[in-house]
């Protein structure tokens, strides 16, 4: 017997509570969409976002196509962003305090316009966005290629997307709505092989431009002294500040992208700190398809910044963003003052690190001799005061012994990630493939490298960039490295390179410890394999070395394998 209409009523109506209070329903942005929405559809994301947190819905969906998203209507905050810049950014999907949520597309496109950051997550929980891209009408960076070559100048051509402007004897750019894109770097990219140009370093600017004169239109002469460059190749004009990453991830866990491309951004593509549980699934950082652009993002494909749990990237591309693959570290504060046996005045001394906190009552931390790079005593934090951006003042649960000096590091020693980095193919970006510096296992296997520098490089400091690392178990097999450092020189020593900035070798400890590199492929030009300082227990075996002729190899160094200052050494 079938039911009464009015139980079917009653199952329909206890449904359909259950999925509100469950967080089952799903929002469909195309119901906040207006005709003005095909020119900006910043309005209806911010109705949408609104809708998912009122109803707390599960997800998100939405449309086919190409919204365009203009920075007026968006979300706006202050944001400190590690290895990024600070300042009042413009947010479209602000994504603050979300759990249990999906955004969905439908291989739909995002087409932001301006000053405007793509996604923000601070203190998410079980977020997942997936299936969509990430352009820009018009990039962060500049880039025209080079018609002519004379003593201590160029004569570069711009497509039109890029506008000139000559004020005061200096090159400027702008786009339509007359909102100026700074640059602070040159580098020169091979047109035909969509990579670095063979052995090009970076001009780094002092000013923020270049002295400049327009000959016709968009063929502009910039002068600086012994710039150079080759006819036909393209110059890259970098931004001068990382304002807008892709996505920024900050105090989350369990967060997922799949299946995103990230075609261009003003920062880092995938941005991460103080977060746990990181899964990157077939995310694509490579040149917006059909755009004829040489560059895709304007900093690091990912990085990863005091993070725990997991990170994962399974296969991915990370090609020809300005700026390494992945960098995974930790961060030094600097003892700028001893207030008391158990009270520090810490500072920051990074410029890129200001803002981030990430000490925090009962945390241990260890305190590192800047020096030896070594550790000099473990401490549990009791209280953090935060002055301003640059200086916190961090009491400790007991006195701290004697030795404690000015300019010692302070990191956190708790939890690290573990890294799986799998699959992933990374070629034609400037600098470096993977910076590793978690202390929990490191897997990298089956992926492919092709790297003007260093493809995996292991470092840490508490002088200059003040990132802690100091690996203790990296495994990498069944990689494929092809013809790197075929850049500039200061990009790496070797394939793999581990090294560190230790002012005093006296310490009884090598910085890093534990890796094993085996079932790899090396195709390589130049014969540096391996170079490798202040670590112990390295084994490479059952790897394969083939010499090609891809590049003139123009070092003096002819060993496979340099080292110094190590232990354990096996090379079978």
């Amino acid at each position: 017997m079938k039911p009464s209409i009015t139980i079917r009523l009653a199952v329909t109506i206890c449904t359909a509570l259950f999925m509100s209070c469950s967080g089952q329903k799903t929002v469909y942005l195309s119901d906040f969409m207006t005709d003005s929405g095909q020119q900006d559809a910043m309005g209806a994301i911010r109705m949408a976002i609104e809708e998912c947190r009122k109803v707390k819905a599960s997800e998100l969906v939405l449309p086919e196509g190409t919204l365009r998203i203009m920075p007026d209507k968006a979300f706006e905050k202050y944001q400190f962003i590690s290895n990024n810049d600070e300042n009042l950014k413009r947010i479209a999907f602000d994504l603050e305090d979300m759990e249990d949520f999906t955004i969905k597309g439908q291989d739909t496109k995002l087409l932001f316009t301006g000053f405007i950051s793509p996604f923000s997550l601070e203190r998410c929980k079980n977020v997942r966005i997936e299936n969509l891209s990430i352009d820009f009408t018009r990039t962060f960076h500049s880039e025209g290629m080079i018609e002519a070559a004379g003593q201590d100048y160029l004569d570069v051509r711009f497509p039109e997307e890029y506008r000139c402007n000559i004020i005061n004897g200096c090159l400027y750019f702008t786009d339509e709505n007359h909102i100026t894109y700074n640059f602070s770097n040159l580098l020169e990219f091979d047109s035909q092989k969509k990579e670095p140009a063979y052995l090009a370093q970076d001009y780094w600017l002092s000013k923020s431009t270049v002295p400049a004169e327009m000959i016709d239109g968009n063929l502009i002469r910039i002068f600086k002294k012994n710039l150079k460059g080759n006819v036909g190749n393209t110059m890259v004009f970098g931004a001068a500040a990382r304002y807008n990453p892709g996505f920024f991830v900050s105090d989350c866990s369990g967060i997922t992208l799949d299946k995103v491309n990230i075609w261009h951004c003003g920062g880092m593509g995938v941005i991460a700190q103080r977060s746990r549980d990181i899964e990157l699934n077939n995310v694509y950082i490579v040149p917006s398809p059909g755009s004829g652009r040489m560059i895709s993002i304007t900093a690091d494909a990912t990085h990863f910044v005091n993070c725990a749990g997991y990170i994962r990237m399974i296969d991915c591309k990370f090609c020809n963003q300005k700026d390494d693959a992945t960098n995974i570290h930790g961060l030094y504060m600097i003892v700028d003052e001893i207030i008391a046996p158990n009270k520090l005045l810490l500072e920051w001394r990074n410029s890129g690190q200001y803002g981030i906190d990430f000490l925090k009552p009962g945390m241990t931390v260890e305190i590192v001799d800047n020096n030896t790079v070594v550790t000099y005593c473990h401490a549990t934090v009791k209280n953090v005061e935060r002055l301003n951006r640059t200086a916190s003042v961090v009491t400790f649960e007991q006195p701290l012994p004697e030795g404690i000096r000015k300019e010692m590091a302070i990191a956190a020693d708790e939890e690290y990630p573990e890294v799986l980095i799998k699959g992933c193919h990374m070629s034609g970006n400037r600098a470096r493939g993977l910076l590793l510096g978690s202390r929990a296992e490191m897997i990298i296997e089956d992926c492919y490298f092709h790297i003007p520098g260093a493809a995996i490089l292991l470092e840490g400091d508490c002088n200059f960039w003040f990132e802690q690392s100091g690996v203790r178990d990296v495994k990498i097999r069944r990689n494929i490295f092809e013809n790197g450092n075929y850049g500039y020189s200061a990009w790496g020593a070797a394939c793999i390179s581990v090294g560190s900035r230790i002012p005093d070798l006296s310490g009884s400890e090598c910085y890093h410890r534990n890796i094993l590199i085996e079932d790899n492929i090396f195709r390589v030009f130049d014969p540096r394999i391996l170079n490798l300082f202040s670590v112990d227990n390295v084994t490479f075996r059952n790897n394969t070395i083939e010499m090609t002729n891809a590049y003139p190899y123009q070092g003096k160094e002819t060993r496979n394998f340099v080292y110094d200052n190590c232990r354990n050494i096996v090379i079978e």
